[in-house]
C-alpha cells in the first residue's frame, strides 16, 4: 500500500495526472504498477487501477489475474471495479474512500446513480438500436468450437 500511496503523490508531483496510485501484487511482489495519467495521455480510462492491471496482463501474458492482488490509494471508481472485476483479481485492498476523493473534487457519485436509472433517464442520452443485428455477434460466438471463455 506504501507504493501505492507513493505513486499517487509522485503522479501528481510530475503532473502526470490525479492523486491516485495503484500496484498489483502476487506471491507478495509487485508485478506491476500505475499512477493515474487520464491528463497527460489525454485518456479518461488511463486511471492508475486499469493503467497497472493493463501493465500486470502485459507482463504476464494474461487477461485474467486470479492469483493477484491490487493495492490502490483510493476506493476505485466504478470504471476501475469493473475492470478488476473483469481482471478477476483475487482481493483490493484501498486507503483513502470515495468520499475523501469527493471532498478533493473527484466525486463519482453520479456515475452509480446513473447506472441505476433507466436508460431514458440518464444525463447522457442513451438509445437502443439494431439489436437483431447485433446479436449476430453473440451467435457467431455461440458457434466457435475454439473460443477462450473470459
Amino acid at each position: 500500500m506504501a507504493r501505492a500511496i507513493q505513486l499517487s503523490i509522485e503522479g501528481v508531483q510530475s503532473g502526470r495526472g490525479g492523486p491516485f496510485g495503484a500496484v498489483v501484487v502476487r506471491d507478495g511482489k509487485i508485478i506491476a504498477e500505475g499512477s493515474n495519467e487520464v491528463t497527460s495521455k489525454k485518456d479518461p480510462t488511463a486511471h492508475a487501477e486499469v493503467l497497472a492491471i493493463r501493465r500486470a496482463c502485459e507482463k504476464l501474458g494474461a487477461f485474467e489475474l486470479k492469483d493477484s492482488e491490487l493495492y490502490t490509494s483510493c476506493e476505485p471508481c466504478p470504471m476501475c471495479l469493473g475492470a478488476i472485476y473483469w481482471a478477476r483479481l483475487s482481493r483490493i485492498y484501498f486507503a483513502s474512500t470515495a468520499e475523501d476523493a469527493a471532498r478533493a473534487g473527484f466525486d463519482d457519485s453520479f456515475i452509480y446513480s446513473e447506472l441505476k436509472m433507466p436508460y431514458s433517464g440518464r444525463r447522457i442520452p442513451t438509445t437502443q438500436i439494431m439489436r437483431d443485428e447485433a446479436l449476430a455477434g453473440f451467435r457467431a460466438w455461440a458457434d466457435r468450437p475454439n473460443k477462450i471463455p473470459y
